[in-house]
């Protein structure tokens, strides 16, 4: 082996030291032993700065193998296909995000049009009721009355159920019937008695009658009746 290097030499190592060559390649290279090789370094470069060298460089080798470590691990691992679709899910998702934040403007105005139309102003038509002409009645009901028989009239408002009509149409006067005899007793309270209407025509005839009282409505539990 070389016993001794010359000065061109030294430097040649010290530099290719830095660029991260190993020792024991440089000894190989220059034909002497690691410890000749360490001596130069640490004459041209100083103690201090070889060891500093040699940490960074044991980092940066720790480092790698950690990674590369890491590397085998993901590859080698058995995924559950639901975890899979799970991960595409959330990735799909966020390169959604990542795309509509990239390209929405921040300052996005729309000026919406005026409208250029009269809009209808007259009442709106009442959908709610039935016509008394349109009512398949059963063969007999029931209604309540107080013990003159005198029928009880109540406002439309009274009743919770049509409780979305207009005002117009829950202060109307209405009448109420019911196809349960159950029912109306449940309805019934003790100043009040049951009255069975077994002849259903009876609303169609004196419809005119109830009318000129201001009874325009009959309430039942199928339908809201105009008469």
């Amino acid at each position: 082996m070389t016993k001794r290097l010359t000065e061109k030499q030294k430097e040649q190592i010290v530099k290719s030291f830095k660029s991260g060559i190993a020792i024991d390649v440089l000894s190989q290279e220059y034909n002497c032993t690691n410890s000749t090789i360490i001596r130069n370094l640490k004459k041209n470069l100083g103690d201090l700065k070889y060891r500093e060298s040699l940490n960074k460089r044991k980092s940066s080798i720790e480092k790698s193998i950690t990674n590369k470590n890491q590397t085998n691990d993901f590859k080698n691992k058995d995924f559950d296909n639901d975890d899979l679709w799970k991960d595409s899910s959330n990735l799909n998702n966020l390169n959604k995000n990542i795309t509509a934040s990239n390209f929405a403007p921040i300052d996005a105005f729309f000026e919406i049009a005026p409208l250029d139309y009269e809009i209808d102003s007259s009442s709106r038509k009442e959908l709610s009721s039935v016509s008394l002409s349109e009512v398949d009645f059963p063969k007999v009901v029931y209604m309540v009355v107080d013990k003159k028989i005198e029928l009880e009239i109540k406002l439309l408002k009274d009743f919770p159920e049509w409780d979305f009509l207009p005002n117009v149409d829950l202060n109307r006067k209405t009448i109420e019937i019911f196809f349960d005899l159950n029912l109306a007793k449940r309805s019934c309270n003790k100043d009040q008695k049951v009255l069975k209407v077994p002849n259903t025509d009876v609303f169609r005839i004196a419809a005119p009658v109830l009318l000129n009282k201001g009874i325009s409505r009959i309430v039942c539990a199928e339908n809201l009746i105009a008469i």
